[in-house]
């Protein structure tokens, strides 16, 4: 099964920058176009044909973009259909510094500037675990292209495979891949992303004026997918791979200033871009027989990402500065080239030739052991079901001889292979006969062909032609075409235009009783009115925001002081003496003068009430979930402990058979875990509208303070004597607890930045985990490197600073939460 061929899709991503040339570079998000006004080089003397205005039309512009607006516009999809059996090809183009590793990789640092490749991983294991009846496997690869040489950037891990001295690209049925090149297993997202941050730290990277961290060499992480159905017992199974390529920035040696290795390393990487560029335009070309993939490793390893069955992205980076607005140009053609090649993705679907012989076998035996047994029953003893022999057709060719000519009245068929053999000696019989009767007719008439127009027509014309039935002529006047039948007189059938206009006249009558009367619409039938108003996620308690009651609030303070004209003065409240205290005072503004700030300020205070007593409901539902999926877990694994200790019973596939309540169980966890990320996100909600009316309560408490302290001093304080209600000592709320800073060691500010990252986001602890174990692990071989100390250290001692954030016998994105 195949997609209809489709062009490559290309979008543009700009750096961020403060000097981006504006009055250089517009975008037309409508129309997704890219404008470019180049500034004539006066350089290039008099006579200057210099083209100055540039305009390219992509499938997306990203201006600005963060990585998650650019995986969704730009990865997702093609992920998506990653499991479907689609290949997928996406690949970063662009000059030196434009963000290509940013877009690809990212920073491994901070889980919410992860790039494509870590997004892609975490999508595809999610689409793993919707997926139960398929059986999946997930490998990975990183290979380094440097200097047209290829390397493995996972051959430094312990459990890696030797790796051949000498690595070269082939091709066969699965399509092109490269001898030598290890492909790791990975069972989880973690382990995928620990794959990726090895091959990361063995990368080639150097310095220049342009790009402090340049990527020296061209590198292809892929993810190689292998699904198998669990419940279709068929040898076909889907395999395909996605194709992550961040290229090596093209560079202009005068820019970057490169010496020696550096600009050694940047011709590599110009000439294979170069000769990347040529097979585009040979791929562009229809007439051209010959596209050259073998010029360079590059293009020969994405052989089948450009020109084959693969959904095929490109991202081209721009860095949209003045100084740099050749490279721009230069890019953004690139990317035009590149839309013009045709790709057509197609279901990668194969049998596995072990299995299906295995399967065949088996059915044919299992068939013939039915045959058998039906003979037995019918008391039909030694039939042969092999393929006749020549002896044994003639042999029915002369049985059904005979039976023609009734000196048999019966055939003696045991089987079907006899039977389609007396149908094929019918057959032929048949047709023999037929031109033996055609040949005595042409001895004696003289026989017309109907399909001949010319000779129908000279046999009508001589009055010998007679219609089938042998009745007479052929009906109607003929029309001197030469057709047999004729053509029928005018009487004989209404014309066309009578029956349009009776069809007419039919609809208008219909219509005129179906329509209303101008102006009157019909009984019972409204008009409906368009809303404005968008639907806002909303609880069903009204929140009052201050700013919209200060209106009321006003009104309120006039009507209490009396109303005064416009020339009136307001009468001035008379002092006391000895003025009340400041919370007597304050009661009795809050009934009177500051009564409906007092009123917002309740009501939110209410509402406020009711959310956080929502969210701690919510946090011990999530509790009670996350304790039955553990429980779960434990019972699914003790259940398999017990199948391994009775052993395995595996299918003709070789895949596990387990139980029906395993099954149940294992369904049961994908459940809890989809309710578990369901209240999870409603738990978040509900977090940040409790954020949201604690503002709103602040904002009132304020306002009201603000109004008592002004109330105050008007009423029973002189000028001298005001102060406010915090110089006062008052406005703390009984029973706050201040904090006071205490110093942290290493290990209590790991736990705290975990809790508030696992907080943020709780999907985030197998990217954590995968970077710090690759950490680990180096500064430990870094340490082996090193001179060992012969003083005794203490066993299982932990070194201070150096936590894990393993999470065992849970799910990697499960954590228990604090009510």
């Amino acid at each position: 099964m195949s997609k209809r061929g489709s062009k490559v899709k290309v979008f543009v991503r700009t750096r961020p920058t403060d000097k981006f040339a504006h009055d250089l570079i517009d975008f037309d998000l409508g129309t997704k176009t890219v404008n470019v006004h180049a500034k004539k080089d006066a350089r290039r003397g008099v006579v200057n044909n210099q083209m100055l205005d540039w305009s390219f039309k992509m499938d997306g512009i990203l201006h600005n973009a963060s990585q998650d607006q650019m995986y969704s516009e730009v990865a997702s999809d093609v992920v998506a259909q990653l499991l479907d059996g689609y290949n997928g090809t996406l690949m970063c183009y662009g000059q030196t510094g434009a963000g290509k590793t940013f877009t690809m990789t990212g920073t491994t640092e901070n889980y919410k500037q992860r790039g494509v490749i870590p997004r892609a991983i975490s999508q595809v294991y999610k689409e793993i675990e919707d997926r139960g009846e398929q059986a999946v496997s997930v490998r990975i690869s990183y290979l380094e292209i440097y200097n047209e040489s290829m390397f493995d950037l996972l051959s430094t891990l312990p459990d890696a495979s030797q790796a051949l001295s000498m690595m070269t690209i082939s091709e066969d049925e699965f399509g092109v891949n490269v001898k030598g090149l290890s492909l790791h297993l990975a069972q989880n997202e973690e382990e995928a992303l620990n794959l990726l941050f090895e091959g990361e730290t063995n990368r080639a990277i150097a310095a220049h004026s342009l790009n402090q961290a340049s990527s020296r060499s061209h590198c292809i992480f892929t993810i190689h997918v292998e699904s198998r159905s669990r419940t279709d017992s068929t040898a076909k199974y889907m395999r395909s791979k996605l194709n992550l390529v961040d290229l090596a920035g093209s560079e202009r040696l005068g820019k970057t200033g490169s010496e020696g290795k550096t600009q050694q390393e940047a011709m590599y990487i110009n000439k294979s871009l170069t000769f990347l560029e040529q097979t585009i335009i040979a791929l562009a070309d229809k007439k051209r027989e010959h596209v050259p993939y073998r010029q360079t490793k590059l293009t020969h390893a994405l052989k089948d990402s450009l020109g084959g069955n693969c959904n095929t992205i490109l991202v081209a980076n721009i860095w949209g500065e003045s100084a740099q607005i050749e490279e721009t140009i230069s890019t953004l053609r690139f990317a035009i080239r590149m839309m013009c090649i045709t790709v057509e993705p197609a279901v990668n679907e194969f049998f596995d030739p072990v299995l299906l012989v295995k399967k065949l076998t088996k059915e044919i035996k299992h068939l013939k052991h039915e045959l058998n047994m039906h003979d037995t029953l019918a008391n039909r003893s030694s039939v042969n079901y092999e393929p006749l022999s020549s002896a044994q057709q003639l042999e029915i060719q002369s049985q059904v001889q005979r039976y023609l000519e009734s000196s048999v009245d019966e055939l003696d068929v045991v089987n079907v292979r006899q039977i389609q053999a007396v149908f094929s000696s019918f057959k032929t019989i048949v047709s023999q006969m037929e031109q033996d009767v055609e040949h005595k007719l042409r001895g004696k008439y003289t026989l017309i062909d109907r399909t001949d127009p010319e000779a129908v027509a000279a046999a009508q014309k001589a009055g010998v032609v007679f219609d089938d039935n042998g009745g007479g002529t052929f009906v109607g006047d003929v029309d001197g075409q030469g057709f047999g039948l004729g053509v029928a007189p005018s009487s004989a059938k209404p014309t066309h235009s009578s029956i349009v206009s009776a069809k007419k006249t039919k609809a208008k009558k219909g219509k005129d009783r179906a329509s209303p009367q101008p102006g009157k619409a019909p009984q019972g039938a409204a008009s409906p009115v368009p809303s404005n108003h968008p639907t806002e996620h909303s609880s069903p308690t009204r929140q009052i925001p201050l700013e919209t009651r200060e209106s009321a609030v006003r009104a309120d303070t006039a009507s209490a002081t009396g109303s005064a004209g416009p020339g009136s003065e307001l009468p001035q409240p008379q002092r006391a003496s000895t003025p009340p205290l400041r919370t007597v005072a304050f009661e009795e503004f809050k009934h009177e003068r500051g009564s409906e700030i007092n009123r917002i300020l309740t009501e939110n205070k209410d509402i406020l009430s009711n959310k956080k007593k929502q969210c701690r409901d919510l946090a011990k539902t999530i509790n009670l979930i996350k304790e039955e999926i553990d429980q779960t877990r434990q019972d699914i694994d003790k259940m398999r402990n017990d199948r391994a200790e009775h052993g395995d019973f595996a299918n003709e596939n070789g895949e596990m058979v387990i139980s029906e309540e395993e099954f149940q169980m294992i369904r049961k966890l994908k459940e809890l875990k989809a309710s578990y990320r369901q209240d999870y996100d409603e738990l978040r909600q509900v977090k940040s509208e409790v954020q949201y009316c604690q503002k709103l309560v602040d904002q009132c408490r304020q306002r009201l303070i603000s109004e008592f302290d002004t109330w105050y001093s008007d009423c029973f304080l002189s000028s001298e004597d005001q102060q406010t209600s915090a110089q006062a000592g008052l406005g703390a709320r009984s029973g706050t607890i201040y904090n006071v800073d205490m110093p942290e060691d290493e290990g209590e500010k790991f736990e705290r930045l975990q809790s508030q990252l696992l907080l943020e986001n709780p999907d985030s602890v197998s990217f954590y985990n995968a970077r710090m174990r690759t950490d680990r692990r180096q500064t430990l071989e870094k340490a082996m490197q090193q001179a060992q100390p012969k003083q005794h250290q203490t066993p299982n001692r932990r070194a201070v600073g150096t936590p894990t954030m393993t999470v065992r016998n849970q799910p990697p994105n499960l954590m228990t939460v604090q009510n």
